[in-house]
């Protein structure tokens, strides 16, 4: 497994994509590109239009299911504090801070081969 350094780099890759899945996984949360996958170890927060939400906090589950066929059009990188991605007026943010981890690591970005097919070669994590 290569693990790649350069974080800003990393979430360029998610500009323009659609989310094509949401997926829960017992403890965690992933949001599907069609290749990349963004991986949230600590508990994903975010806006849905002026609705807030907190997974996995009542009402979030529907709300984060709308994330499904969005584009990302911006993302934000606060080292040791937050990652979020930006579809226009909505946003699915990781917290970082060392408070919200449940272990060593808050975000995993499975990155994409020459094809645009998922590789897990290409990993970054934070």
């Amino acid at each position: 497994m290569t693990i790649v350094d350069d974080s800003s780099d990393a979430l360029r890759l998610l500009l323009g994509r659609e989310v094509s899945a949401l997926c829960f996984v017992r403890d965690y949360v992933e949001l599907h590109f069609d290749g990349p996958v963004l991986r949230a170890l600590s508990k994903p927060f975010g806006l849905y239009g002026c609705r807030g939400w907190h997974f996995p906090a009542q009402g979030s589950l529907e709300l984060m299911r709308s994330f499904i066929g969005k584009t990302v059009d911006d993302y934000e990188l606060l080292p040791d504090r937050l990652l979020a991605v930006d579809f226009g007026e909505h946003r699915f943010a990781i917290p970082l801070d060392q408070a919200s981890r449940m272990g060593p690591e808050a975000a995993h970005l499975i990155g994409v081969d020459e094809r645009g097919q998922t590789d897990a070669r290409a990993m970054w994590i934070w």
